[in-house]
């Protein structure tokens, strides 16, 4: 490392550089040579284009063009830009002190290395990528004349688009990346092609990137480790019945409906922020449904059957084990949705054996569905119903990636730069184990509940929908409800959750919880992070969601006491001896977490 002439900071001696990637490429092609002489004869024409964006871009470029006067605006101002960054670059290069004339955004990762900011060239190139992609985005974002849908689509994809194309994700414009270049002689790079080769599936091609060390997490060893018994077990899930951790609980069991798109112990990952053992601990008798991972054999399972062989088993076997026959019930994301066309079904039938329901970011609404509504158009929900009618699920791995490209720069590029730029192993952290856990979509369901929730939010009219013969409608379910909802959340938006409050008939109580869609949720009291909105005592729910906010009461940390708080006036005594598991009419089968949640997807 050396200081270039007319710039401060440490610079790579150029010099340096130039043998080391040329000792790269030559150690390199070996590696590569022998990766592919692995690799079966692979044919088959794909998509060009997977995510059905080519019309949209098409279109708003039509528009651009149509309105030339508009798009010279826009260059100029971009030159404009430039040119104060010039002259800011100059001011610095002369030592001189000068404001930056673009900076990333609170939270940005990316630039977090000093030499981004200590170093005048790498600063350039980081202001000047900053102000390019506000510009291509907010031209993009200023074309008049297309459909919501289009809007909504080019903006996406342009965002990822600026995103890959960020100067950290490349190695002569990274600074950390070339400091660690020199200093291990490109050991960091070669480690790296080693890191991809390894992720690149040999069969199909497809890169699978690792976000943790995989080996350092065992499912019933390290995570998911809640004391319990299952059972119960049927095709679609494993009942889990908990440990009890006090000597008395309360009278109604809690009865935990987690998503089928991941494996529930998302609420079980660590004895410090698992939901589950602290509900233990609060004197509640938890019972939490271990969804299967379905294979082609499940192919023609329908959300019918995920109702009827899910939540409505559960409480079947909840009475056989306890005598209990009513419980209050938790539905954790499209399990929240589950549980509400649950509700509208009992409630068609009379069944009045769920006394509360808790909803953990959950849509039911879905006419403003956030970023995932970007994936699901006719043409591409033909694709992939074409694909699911072919293996008869839906590949865990591509619902990872849908997610994953919501927030691309974290759960996609940061993976990029430390495996395959800087060469490193994966950190192993519990959530991000989880989060590459993927679960398969059975063909039948999973294209049902995509057409009929998503694409013609169906669910929120009054018999749009039919499970088991009987149609829903959301209106009938009276029954207390606690709906919590966070702030950042990029699955189910908030503002869009909160139609559970003009939709549900029964008191409805909205909490707002701060972060995003995991961390808002799996937010423990002794954590001491984050905070909550709740409506003021006695006040009701005013129907625009901003009003609601605006005039909510705000508490530190988290929200789990307040739950408990509200869930334990529905819960009945609180005296109850404490039940074990298997000592009921329903027999231990095995120890928790069971057996269908360590079926790996791929």
């Amino acid at each position: 490392m050396n200081d270039q002439p007319g710039t401060k900071g440490p610079f790579p001696d150029t010099r340096e550089i130039s043998q080391t990637m040329a000792d790269i490429a030559e150690s390199s092609q070996k590696l590569v040579a022998d990766f592919l002489a692995r690799q079966p004869a692979v044919g088959g024409p794909g998509s060009m284009d997977p995510y059905n964006i080519g019309g949209a871009f098409m279109e708003m470029t039509a528009r651009m063009i149509a309105d030339p006067a508009k798009l010279i605006e826009a260059n100029m101002s971009l030159w404009q830009d430039y040119l104060e960054l010039w002259q800011s670059t100059a001011t610095r290069m002369m030592d001189g002190e000068a404001a930056p004339v673009a900076a990333p955004e609170d939270g940005d990762r990316r630039f977090k290395d000093s030499s981004w900011s200590d170093n005048d060239v790498f600063d350039y190139i980081k202001q000047s990528y900053l102000l390019t992609s506000r510009w291509l985005q907010s031209t993009v974002a200023g074309v008049e004349g297309l459909d919501d849908k289009s809007v909504r689509k080019v903006d996406f994809h342009t965002r990822r688009f600026v995103e890959a194309l960020s100067p950290s994700n490349f190695v002569l414009t990274n600074p950390e990346v070339l400091k660690a270049t020199v200093e291990t002689g490109g050991d960091n790079l070669l480690n790296g092609l080693k890191n991809l080769l390894q992720d690149l599936d040999e069969n199909t091609g497809r890169l699978n990137i690792r976000m943790t060390d995989e080996d350092a997490f065992e499912v019933g060893k390290n995570v998911a480790v809640s004391p319990g018994k299952v059972v119960f077990r049927n095709d679609l899930m494993e009942l889990i019945q908990y440990n009890p951790s006090t000597e008395t609980v309360v009278k109604r069991p809690l009865l935990i409906v987690p998503p089928w798109i991941n494996k529930f112990y998302i609420l079980d990952l660590r004895k410090e922020n698992s939901f589950i053992q602290w509900a233990v601990g609060q004197g509640h008798t938890v019972f939490v449904i271990s969804w299967v991972n379905p294979d082609a054999t499940l192919a023609e399972k329908t959300l019918d059957d995920y109702m009827l062989e899910g939540p409505l088993a559960a409480l079947d076997a909840i009475e056989k084990a306890t005598g209990e026959v009513k419980v209050n019930a938790i539905g954790y994301c499209i399990g929240g949705t589950l549980l509400a066309c649950t509700l509208s079904y009992m409630a068609a039938r009379k069944d009045e054996r769920i006394q509360s329901a808790t909803f953990f970011t959950t849509m039911i609404d879905f006419e403003d569905a956030g970023e995932l509504a970007v994936f699901i158009d006719e043409e591409q929900l033909g694709a992939l119903e074409a694909r699911m009618d072919e293996l008869g699920y839906l590949e865990g791995a591509e619902m990872a990636l849908t997610f994953n490209m919501m927030r691309g720069n974290d759960l996609i590029w940061s993976f990029v730069i430390n495996n395959y730029l800087l060469g490193k192993d994966p950190f192993p952290f519990d959530l991000l184990y989880w989060n590459s856990d993927a679960t398969r979509m059975p063909a039948a369901m999973h294209g049902f509940y995509l057409r009929k929730m998503y694409l013609e939010n169906k669910l929120i009219e009054p018999g749009g929908i039919t499970l088991d013969g009987v149609p829903l409608d959301l209106r009938k379910i009276k029954v207390p409800s606690y709906v919590i909802s966070t702030q950042d959340d990029h699955i189910a938006p908030w503002k869009s959750t909160y139609a559970a409050t003009r939709l549900y008939k029964g008191p409805v109580k909205f909490v707002l919880s701060a972060s995003g869609h995991i961390a808002g949720v799996v937010n423990p009291p002794a954590a001491k992070k984050y905070n909550y909105w709740i409506t003021p005592r006695d006040k009701k729910n005013p129907k625009p969601p901003d009003a609601w906010l605006a005039a909510a009461e705000k508490h530190k940390g988290s929200w789990w006491p307040d739950w408990d708080k509200w869930v334990k006036k529905h819960a009945g005594r609180k005296d109850v001896p404490a039940r074990k598991p298997g000592s009921g009419k329903l027999k231990a089968i095995c120890d928790a977490p069971g057996t269908y949640v360590k079926v790996r997807s791929g």
